[in-house]
């Protein structure tokens, strides 16, 4: 389905979280929608709310650490059957705690380049290219 002009679309806000060559993937849990799917850790903006905000607050409930959101990286358009979401990616970093699943059943450390081979939730996929080809560098570019 495309998003329609008139549609109402929720704002979901999505982290990534680095270490090293990785980034933080977030399995969904059985009984939740989309549940065994991979995605960024993240959640619904509030009324008043801005991104940033919503993913530090989001970070505290569902993996129990603190982080300090910043610059938007990506965004992705998506309309599922419940209904339509603009994915919000922000870069994130971690400021204190270890990240212990709450809402998900499982958090993997992923290499970039190997974020594709997971089975991402529909509206990560293109977040997650944009990142893979991010980290690509092109030699045609290179001086």
């Amino acid at each position: 389905m495309t998003l329609q002009p008139d549609q109402p679309v929720q704002v979901v806000t999505a982290a990534v979280i680095r270490r090293g060559g990785t980034l933080l993937l977030a399995r969904r849990q059985p009984g939740q929608k989309l549940a065994g799917y991979w995605e960024f850790p993240g959640g619904k903006v509030e009324a008043g709310e801005s991104v940033q905000t919503c993913l530090e607050r989001e970070m505290a409930e569902e993996l129990g650490v603190a982080v300090k959101a910043g610059a938007i990286i990506a965004t992705s358009d998506y309309v599922y059957a419940h209904g339509a979401i603009r994915l919000v990616a922000l870069d994130v970093v971690l400021c204190a705690g270890e990240p212990i699943p709450t809402v998900h059943d499982r958090l993997e450390w992923v290499p970039v380049a190997q974020l594709l081979d997971y089975r991402l939730a529909p509206a990560d996929i293109p977040l997650a290219e944009a990142l893979v080809g991010m980290s690509s560098c092109d030699d045609s570019v290179r001086a």
